[in-house]
């Protein structure tokens, strides 16, 4: 049975000195920053500046050098299953099973984290989620990049994790579609729940997110709300904050 609990209060994620080397590149030097309970958190910045080392890192996908993560109050290394019962992690490449339907997918989920009635409903809310009207029943391998990318969001979040990472949620996907989804990432947060959302998308981190890190090579440059953000850089949006930062 699904148990990601932890004590009111903890923080979705404590990032502190996280470092990584890959050969001769560092990937993370010295990165530090939390994820507060009710919130979304993004990270950006631009490619090669980390980010899906630190998403992989808090999804138990790849161990730290050195440093500390937790996520939900545990450690990513030392107790890295109770830490995989406490996320649903969503990478910008993530697919689905093609000989399934949509509705078998989830359920195929849904069974990893609970069973009889528990199960059933999180399907329900996977199939809410997805908003796929009849086509939920239909196999995923009909289905075109942007209905899949909904499918896979429903997924992750009707387990109800406390921790959701997602990387690029709207990829792929079109205007119409696009502001459904950040509707329903943006109404997932709670006292227990937090996403960390990483995108490219300047105008949908400045409306979804609560807090931003902007992350420059291996390392966050400045943390705060979009407001914050701008105010600071005495920058109209929060795309020139991300370019004044990233050419600092």
């Amino acid at each position: 049975m699904f148990d990601g609990s932890a004590d009111m209060g903890t923080k979705a994620v404590q990032v502190e000195d996280l470092r990584k080397r890959y050969g001769d590149v560092q990937a993370l030097e010295g990165l530090s920053f939390e994820v507060r309970p009710d919130e979304i958190f993004g990270l950006v910045g631009p490619n090669g500046a980390g980010k899906t080392t630190t998403l992989r890192t808090l999804a138990t996908l790849i161990n730290r050098d050195s440093g500390t993560a937790t996520v939900a109050g545990h450690d990513v290394d030392g107790d890295p299953d109770a830490v995989r019962r406490s996320i649903r992690y969503l990478p910008e490449d993530a697919g689905a099973y093609e000989s399934m339907s949509g509705r078998q997918f989830l359920a195929f989920v849904a069974d990893f984290y609970a069973d009889g009635e528990e199960a059933a409903a999180m399907v329900e809310r996977g199939v809410e989620i997805a908003d796929l009207g009849d086509r939920i029943d239909d196999d995923t391998g009909e289905y075109s990049k942007g209905m899949t990318r909904k499918l896979l969001l429903g997924s992750a979040l009707m387990t109800r994790p406390r921790l959701a990472i997602l990387d690029e949620p709207t990829s792929g996907l079109d205007v119409q579609n696009s502001k459904t989804v950040r509707e329903v990432v943006k109404g997932f947060p709670d006292d227990e729940r937090s996403i960390l959302l990483s995108s490219h998308d300047m105008l949908e981190v400045e409306y979804l997110c609560d807090r931003v890190g902007l992350l420059n090579d291996g390392v966050i440059a400045t943390t705060g709300s979009p407001a914050e953000l701008m105010a600071e850089y005495d920058a109209e949006n929060l795309e020139d904050v991300f370019l004044e930062v990233v050419a600092e």
